[in-house]
């Protein structure tokens, strides 16, 4: 269980973020497009929230609905049992999205204790400094950094309000691998005090990484719900390869969960959606010569759950599984 220290938080709803039948349409009548279809979802106080979609998915529209920035045309948005726009006046959300640019001729230390100024119950500019990672550039201006040094000075403005809850819509895509992590450590240690993370990002090992739970959004909608390891197994296919050592190759492809067969040279590739049975019926036919078992990845997964063939949204992969 994650401890809180160090701020006064709100009480009573233990709910963050709690979307309820949410639609969201742009255009005209008649040639619209649903960028959110019907999205219900909840996040927990003290949740680390990966979003993740192809551009276009609907992640960023619900991005601006969460903040307030855009209202829904059906359906219910509450942040802290409150109105978007409400926690956002009371100091309670904290943003850092893709467009905007920090004021120029002034210094970090001085943004940030402007930025301060104008919530009610503030971090320290000391303490939003430290946890941003830009304390040894506080006293430099902010047009005298690289483009990874603003990235981290937006993470700290956003850190500025002491909100409970911080949203990142693609927060790293600025930075190096060495600014990543750093990054990554920062937003680790804002998390451990208990507050709340939604992020999202097309860097899908920081979400495997980072996130306690990974919502997938496809045309709109929510087509996987959970921790990477529970979407990587429902979505995603697993490789199990062996020798042959000059067995034939046939009847590979009829084996419990194999997919898709690969043979290079006197080596077969089994991709599965149950390695546990693939692996089984391979040691009864005696073909465990040299095995190895490849877990599937995230982005394996991601791509079976958002590819044009994929289960239609709003269904899981599980689902599709049993209807058939």
């Amino acid at each position: 269980m994650k401890q809180t220290t160090g701020k006064q938080r709100t009480t009573g709803n233990e709910t963050a973020v709690d979307f309820s039948g949410v639609v969201k349409s742009f255009g005209r009548a008649g040639a619209s497009v649903r960028a959110v279809d019907g999205i219900d979802l909840t996040v927990a106080r003290g949740e680390t929230v990966a979003l993740l979609g192809r551009n276009g998915a609907g992640k960023s529209t619900a991005i601006s609905l969460l903040l307030g920035l855009n209202e829904p045309d059906a359906g219910t948005v509450r942040v802290f049992g409150r109105t978007p726009d409400r926690a956002v006046g009371a100091g309670l959300v904290g943003a850092m999205l893709q467009d905007g640019r920090p004021i120029q001729r002034v210094t970090v230390r001085e943004l940030i204790a402007f930025v301060a100024s104008t919530y009610p119950k503030p971090l320290p500019v000391a303490d939003a400094l430290e946890l941003a990672g830009v304390t040894e550039y506080a006293d430099r201006r902010i047009d005298k950094l690289s483009g990874g040094q603003i990235q981290r000075v937006r993470f700290a403005v956003a850190l500025a309000g002491s909100p409970e809850l911080i949203v990142l819509d693609e927060p790293t895509a600025a930075l190096d691998v060495e600014g990543r992590r750093a990054f990554w450590d920062s937003m680790r240690a804002y998390a451990r005090r208990g507050n709340t993370v939604l992020f999202s990002t097309h860097y899908l090992e920081e979400a495997d990484e980072n996130a306690d739970r990974i919502v997938v959004i496809d045309r709109g909608r929510i087509v996987a719900d959970g921790s990477g390891e529970t979407i990587k197994a429902a979505a995603g296919h697993s490789k199990v390869s062996f020798d042959l050592a000059g067995r034939p190759t046939a009847g590979l492809e009829l084996l419990p969960g194999v997919v898709t067969v690969e043979v290079t040279g006197d080596r077969a590739v089994l991709h599965t959606d149950d390695s546990d049975a693939t692996v089984v019926e391979l040691a009864r036919l005696g073909l465990v010569r040299d095995l190895q078992i490849s877990l599937a990845t995230l982005e394996a997964a991601f791509l079976s759950l958002t590819s044009p063939g994929a289960t239609a949204p709003g269904t899981t992969h599980q689902d599709a599984k049993e209807s058939v």
